[in-house]
């Protein structure tokens, strides 16, 4: 496992994950990094999130012209 450090956290975002995590019985530690997963796992589940890794894929490569292909295949 990584280890982070995050600085300069506005005083309410703190507040409000403190009264999270204790709410959900966890220390702090655990509740940014309950926040963090479900917020990578909202994003790998996304439509923007699917569209950015096949883009990440497809990158730096050619990709023909569909629509000539298909008008070819055609008069065939």
């Amino acid at each position: 496992m990584k280890n982070m450090t995050i600085r300069e956290v506005p005083d309410e975002v703190y507040a409000t994950l403190r009264e999270c995590a204790a709410v959900n019985h966890r220390s702090l530690q655990e509740q940014v990094v309950a926040v963090l997963e479900r917020e990578t796992r909202l994003v790998r589940g996304s439509q923007a999130g699917r569209v950015l890794r096949w883009r990440q894929r497809l990158a730096g490569r050619k990709l023909g012209d569909v629509v000539a292909d298909i008008r070819s295949e055609r008069q065939r």
